[in-house]
């Protein structure tokens, strides 16, 4: 915890330890303005490109203006409530909290004779438009997301939660960063007791910064280091974190980030869309299903297929053409493995490639993996084929987290069905299931309401039902209100 330094009796003082507090001779973008206004001595202290420099150059307009004699009795008062009127300003006694407020866009002005440094918040952040998510991408629905500035993000959900509860608590981690991390929560809703935890988890973490914002803080809260699958679910999409407000969740707003976090999460929100609320009750409980059938099927249809091919036998005769034809040169668990890596290496290849040359690396990824692979007898057909089918699995998964998590239990899988056959695949399947039913997210089951297991709920994370019918907040959460 830094030291406090007050203000100096003397102005050269202050105006001199804020100068070396700050670097402003070392540093090109750290501005300090020598001013005299109303016979006194003012200084301001500002980081060039996070003021608007209109609102500022109004201000000091009007300060040029001023007399000697309107900034008695009380020159801090008349400053704060009459001369200068801006809707944002804050004052402090401790001149390193001040510097550190600059550092964060504020301007710090400290004037002959006042004991306290005025905070005037008009700042302004390098920021791109509210579009819509890459990820999170729906065919009807709003087309506005989450930035990379914390303000704006807090704007966006207050949009949305017109709700006289909502609370947004402050705090900053990071002890050179000092980063903005924001809890966003509903007061009438939220649990109190996992309020103050996260609190507690949040004023604990110490580190000298937070460079990958939201995943940083993961790794604090979270606990579980080599657990491949997420216990935090990501949003970019205001309305999937009102939605989720209004069930009793807490979300954290980190800025730098556009992604908000969602706590807690089990195993069956990665793999809810905001597209299943945006259509018919029907249709959104068919685009579950699929969705649904889509991960389970990435994980478990590779290393049966291989299964099967070892133990032929074990097919009936109606389904004997699930074996390979030709089983090509390399062993199979050598070719799933290569072309498990070879997707991989694509996708990084994706994400570095830029769009417009994206079209020509699709282009090449299909004919070295799909066509030259099989006719020189590298992959066999019905490789690529069932291979195909898992990654499509994977990339329908709305979380791109969880389908990491998806790929590494599907290798896993294939290794122990590859060495110990039957039994590997069975062992794997339930160690799979154990590991997940074992794992807790916040002091939750990960796989409720599976297990333990909870009908009503269940039933509710099976069929997308319709929100007239679905007048209930989830359980695990323990709401103040549990029915709406």
């Amino acid at each position: 915890m830094q030291e406090k330094q007050p203000l100096f009796q003397e102005y050269e003082k202050n105006v001199d330890y804020m100068c070396k507090r700050l670097g402003v001779d070392e540093s090109f973008d750290m501005v300090h303005l020598d001013l005299v206004y109303a016979g006194r001595g003012m200084s301001l202290f500002l980081v060039d490109g996070f003021v608007k420099d209109d609102i500022l150059h109004y201000l000091m307009k009007l300060l040029s203006n001023l007399h000697p004699d309107e900034l008695d009795p009380d020159p801090l008062m008349k400053l704060l409530k009459t001369h200068i009127p801006y809707v944002e300003l804050d004052q402090e006694k401790d001149l390193n909290k001040a510097a550190d407020t600059v550092l964060a866009g504020p301007t710090a002005l400290i004037v002959e004779g006042v004991e306290e440094v005025i905070l005037i918040d008009a700042r302004t952040y390098p920021v791109r438009g509210p579009q819509e998510p890459d990820l999170e991408r729906v065919v009807r629905g709003s087309r506005d997301g989450f930035v990379e500035t914390i303000i704006f993000n807090t704007a966006l959900t207050r949009r949305r939660v017109r709700d006289r509860s909502l609370r947004m608590e402050y705090l900053q981690i990071g002890r050179r960063s000092q980063t903005d991390v924001c809890i966003c929560y509903l007061k009438d809703i939220a649990d109190p007791d996992r309020i103050e935890h996260l609190q507690r988890v949040l004023s604990e973490i110490d580190t000298d910064a937070l460079p990958m914002a939201e995943k940083t803080i993961e790794e604090f809260i979270s606990g579980q280091h080599w657990n491949p699958y997420p216990v935090i679910r990501y949003t970019e999409r205001p309305d999937t974190a009102a939605a989720h407000l209004y069930e009793g969740h807490i979300l954290l707003i980190i800025d730098g980030s556009p992604s908000v976090m969602i706590t807690p999460a089990t195993f069956w929100h990665h793999l809810q869309h905001a597209e299943e609320y945006r259509q018919k009750p029907l249709v959104g409980a068919y685009l579950r299903g699929v969705r649904f059938f889509a991960f389970f099927a990435s994980i478990f249809i590779l290393p049966f297929y291989f299964l099967m091919s070892m133990k032929p036998e074990l097919l009936p005769e109606s389904l004997a053409f699930l074996g390979p034809e030709e089983s090509g040169v390399l062993p199979l668990l050598v070719q799933f493995l290569i072309a498990e890596i070879g997707i991989d290496m694509l996708r990084m290849a994706a994400i570095h490639t830029p769009s417009s040359l994206g079209t020509a690396l699709g282009l090449v990824a299909a004919i070295l993996i799909g066509q030259v692979a099989v006719d020189v007898g590298l992959f066999s057909s019905e490789v690529v084929l069932y291979l195909a089918l898992a990654a499509i699995g994977t990339f329908a998964t709305p979380s791109y987290e969880l389908g990491l998590a998806d790929r590494i239990s599907r290798i896993v899988l294939l290794l122990l069905t590859g060495i110990f056959g039957v039994k590997g695949y069975v062992i794997g399947t339930t160690f799979w299931l154990l590991y997940l039913s074992r794992m807790q997210t916040f002091k939750t089951a990960y796989m409720w309401p599976f297990m333990p297991f909870s009908w009503k709920p269940f039933r509710d994370v099976l069929i997308r039902s319709p929100i007239p019918l679905k007048n209930r907040r989830p359980a695990f959460l323990h709401p103040k209100d549990p029915d709406r």
